[in-house]
Parts: structure tokens; C-alpha cells; sequence
């Protein structure tokens, strides 16, 4: 449980806000029970099928860069974990951070892929920053475009076999031939127009928004990619002249000594922060258990 001197502090600085920036990573979708990109769960070893044991693969995002598989294992795993990015529940962080913003003015950055926000949240206020599942793009790519995936992988999940799909079922540019890719954070991510509409959306809320009381709220972002959300997020703090800095991570809830005071840092699962900030009961939440945690060097 988070001290009653830290979450009135958060209330009164979400209160007081002129704008708040939230910077959202995987331990939004963790504290929601969402951990099979890093985790040997039910959810993961479904999507996997046998494949898990014949590679000994742990993990679907291990799964989905391990060049053992061949290319119609591989699109197995990718139809079936954006099939069910499409169909399952929307966490329940997710809903307590909407009635938390609710009447405020506010913008979300995320490095998430799941699309839990487009759930609650008008697009208009998102920007991701590492893609979506929910496109594909030619893995070349010879050009600038993204394409909604939703029909295309309903029906090619109906076709796969032994855990692959059939090659001549692997989708393909319709430009250039080549296959196509999830439109997610690799070595071939496309950084687009696209991309950088959506990045200039962002920009343009921070500069709109600079000279007043800016909090950035940071939940679940840990170590793995600190240079797009926690990074900008603390050098923000410290440039803003009435910015305010919140961090919410059972882990990785860090604070430069540069910007401590205009600062908070919480070190406690974001689903019981974000009950606790909205008055409602935490019962039925599990604690949060650091041996039990992801792999450090990924944690968010």
C-alpha cells in the first residue's frame, strides 16, 4: 500500500494540473494482469502452442525475434497474439487511469503495442511510440504506409496448422511483394508520416502547455527503453519551470537528485496507487513480488 502522505501529494498535484502528461509503458498492462509478452503464462503457452516446447521459448516476445522459427511458425505466433490483443478484456488500470483524468486536460505517450489505451482513450490524445500490433507494414519497406490488420488475421488465424501458417498464406506487400511486417518496434519499424504526425501531436501539446503546471505521470516504465518516455520525462521536469514529476514502478520508480524536488517517486504496484488515488478498495489485488518480476534488464 502506498503511504497516505504520498497519494494525497499525487491527488493534489493531478488537482492542480494545467496539463498532464502520462507516459505509459508495459507495467500499465502488467498491473492488469497482461504478462505474457514476458512471462511463461496460460495466455502465452495458448499462443504458442507446442512451438514453446520445441524451441524451449519462455515468452511471446522472445517468440516473436527468435530466428529458429521458421516463417510460418513465426506468423502463427503474430496472427494469434494480435487476434488476441483484438479480443481480450480491457484492464482494469486502464479504466481507473480514464475516471482519474476524467475533465482534465491531458495527453498520453506510450510504448506500448497492445492498444489497451485506444480502449479508453480518444486517439487524438495518443501518441505511440513503438507502433501498434493492430497494422502491418512491408518489412522492406519500399513505401510509406501502415495497414489495418483486424479482418486479415480473423480469418488467416482459422488457417493455421501444427502452430504455422501456410506459406503461400503469409501476408505480402501489396506494392512490392515482400512480407509484410507487424507495424511494432524492430529493425525494420517504419518511422513514417504516420510516426511523425502522431509525434508532432505530442510536441505540440508540450510546447502548448510548457509555461504552466505540467504534471508527467509515469506508470510502469522501467529500464529496457528509458530514452523515449522516463528520460524526456525528467529532463522536461527540469527544464519546465512548473513542471512536476510523478513515477509509479514496484522497481524502476527513479529520481534524479537534480529535479527531487519538484518530484515524486512511488514504488508500488500502479493498480493499488491508482485505486488508492480514486478512494476505491485494493482487496482482490495481489501484491507485488520482486522475485516473482519480469527479467530486470527488461521490466518495462
Amino acid at each position: 500500500m502506498v503511504s497516505k502522505e504520498k497519494i494525497e501529494l499525487l491527488r493534489q498535484k493531478i488537482d492542480e494540473a494545467d496539463a498532464i502528461v502520462v507516459g505509459g509503458a508495459s507495467g500499465m498492462s502488467a498491473s492488469s494482469g497482461f504478462v505474457f509478452y514476458y512471462e511463461d503464462d496460460e495466455v502465452y503457452r495458448r499462443l504458442a502452442g507446442d512451438l514453446a516446447k520445441k524451441y524451449n521459448i519462455h515468452n511471446m516476445f522472445d517468440a516473436f525475434y527468435d530466428q529458429r522459427l521458421t516463417a510460418g511458425e513465426r506468423w502463427a505466433v503474430i496472427l494469434r497474439t494480435t487476434r488476441y490483443i483484438y479480443e481480450c478484456e480491457t484492464g482494469e488500470t486502464y479504466k481507473d487511469l480514464a475516471e482519474l483524468l476524467e475533465g482534465k486536460n491531458y495527453y498520453v505517450v506510450t510504448t506500448n503495442q497492445d492498444a489497451q489505451f485506444y480502449r479508453i482513450f480518444p486517439a487524438k490524445h495518443i501518441t505511440r511510440i513503438q507502433g501498434d500490433w493492430r497494422y502491418w507494414q512491408c518489412s522492406q519497406p519500399c513505401h510509406d504506409g501502415i495497414y489495418d490488420n483486424h479482418d486479415e488475421v480473423m480469418w488467416l488465424c482459422d488457417t493455421i496448422k501444427n502452430d504455422t501458417l501456410p506459406e503461400k498464406l503469409i501476408p505480402r506487400c501489396p506494392r512490392c511483394g515482400a512480407p509484410m511486417e507487424p507495424w511494432v518496434r524492430s529493425y525494420t519499424f517504419l518511422q513514417g508520416t504516420f510516426y511523425h504526425r502522431e509525434m508532432k501531436r505530442y510536441r505540440d501539446f508540450l510546447e502548448n502547455n510548457k509555461r504552466g503546471k505540467v504534471l508527467f505521470l509515469e506508470l510502469g516504465v522501467g529500464m529496457m527503453t528509458p530514452m523515449f518516455i522516463k528520460e524526456p520525462f525528467m529532463n522536461m521536469t527540469y527544464q519546465f519551470p512548473h513542471a512536476f514529476y510523478a513515477t509509479v514502478n514496484p522497481q524502476h520508480a527513479l529520481v534524479p537528485k537534480e529535479i527531487a524536488r519538484k518530484s515524486l517517486a512511488i514504488s508500488d504496484d500502479i493498480a493499488v496507487t491508482l485505486k488508492q488515488l480514486l478512494g476505491k478498495s485494493t482487496a482482490g489485488i495481489k501484491a507485488f513480488n520482486a522475485k516473482e518480476a519480469f527479467n530486470p534488464s527488461r521490466i518495462y
